[in-house]
């Protein structure tokens, strides 16, 4: 199978290139490299790897590859609210009208799959206590969700039987990719807690559905394989119903492995994010089952740090925005906050 990951060196893309990879399948990887390329560096002999260094917008770098391929994985966006924020306009560029471009060549060329890579996100907040699925109203309360709305009703209107889609929201990342990422929660509270900071936590009773960045790369996988029957379109959640957590929740688990953790809340009544999500449909009709938790996931982000594989977590290409800096001493597992040089700025808030 020949497969184009547009976005192949993100954070999901490259754990993707990584298991089609290992399954045997040819991929062709798009990435403008806006945040490197370090991620695919262990795959550049690969033989069945061809990677294309170009603005998934572009016409002429983008639509000879996908002549002879068996599905598109559109994962290149700008991806998350902060990002989404510094340049609204190119934002739109990127999320949506490429977007739209990159599944008319798709059709063109006879491409017979399309996977788009959605959010949970655009649920925005759930009304009364129970969960959402697939069925219930889209509210979206950012750009950054609009723009996969958006594009989420251009497939189920465009998309043919020689061109099906399948669109998958996924639930909120984390955990070690070949491009890992410090500015998601349950990477960024361990991230913080192991290396000795105090967290300042706002709104911890708000929920949110997680899922494990190679678990998301398996999603895509079986969304390739996945058979739409008489439909053109059909739209996923990805995750695990159990795998619902509050932010306290969260620091729960990791206090349950840093014990010495300082953590204080704050009370925020309002977040127009607020969702619990039920994973059912992807279970049942692809048979879809996550292989790793949160407390897992928190365990592997700790051990990176504690090992001292990833020196500097501050990094720029550890985020999708600049990142706040920090003056750190070595991670102090189970011996509490350390204490920094005199104007060092020791906690972090968290909205």
């Amino acid at each position: 199978m020949k497969v184009v990951v547009t976005g192949a060196a993100g954070y999901i893309g490259a754990a993707t290139v990584e298991l089609l990879l290992g399954d045997g399948h040819e991929v062709i990887g798009i990435d403008s490299l806006m945040h490197g390329g370090q991620s695919l560096i262990h795959l550049a002999d690969h033989e069945n790897l061809q990677f294309v260094k170009a603005d998934v917008r572009d016409p002429e770098a983008v639509q000879p590859w996908l002549e002879n391929a068996d599905a598109v994985v559109h994962l290149a966006a700008i991806v998350g609210d902060p990002a989404c924020r510094m340049d609204p306009d190119h934002t739109r560029s990127v999320n949506y009208d490429a977007s739209v471009a990159l599944h008319g060549w798709a059709k063109a060329a006879g491409v017979p799959r399309f996977i788009f890579a959605s959010t949970c996100s655009n649920y925005g907040k759930m009304e009364g206590d129970g969960f959402v699925n697939e069925d219930s109203p889209l509210r979206p309360v950012s750009l950054y969700a609009e723009t996969k709305v958006a594009f989420e009703k251009y497939l189920f209107e465009h998309s043919t039987p020689e061109t099906s889609a399948v669109v998958l929201r996924f639930s909120t990342v984390y955990g070690h990719s070949p491009r890992t990422r410090f500015d998601l929660t349950v990477n960024e509270f361990t991230k913080d807690i192991a290396k000795g900071r105090t967290l300042e936590i706002f709104g911890e009773q708000f929920w949110r559905p997680y899922c494990h960045v190679r678990d998301l790369a398996r999603s895509v996988y079986a969304g390739i394989n996945y058979d739409l029957g008489e439909d053109t379109a059909d739209v996923f959640n990805v995750g695990d119903t159990s795998e619902n957590y509050t932010k306290k929740m969260i620091v729960e688990a990791i206090v349950d492995r840093f014990p010495n953790a300082s953590v204080s809340y704050v009370r925020k009544d309002e977040d127009p994010r607020d969702y619990r999500v039920n994973f059912d449909k992807i279970r049942d009709r692809m048979g879809f089952r996550i292989t790793r938790t949160v407390p897992q996931g928190v365990e592997e982000i700790a051990r990176l740090i504690e090992f001292g594989l990833i020196q500097d977590t501050e990094d720029q290409q550890f985020y999708n925005i600049p990142p706040r800096r920090y003056e750190d001493t070595p991670a102090q597992a189970d011996r509490g906050p350390v204490k920094r040089q005199a104007k060092a700025r020791q906690r972090r808030r968290v909205k």
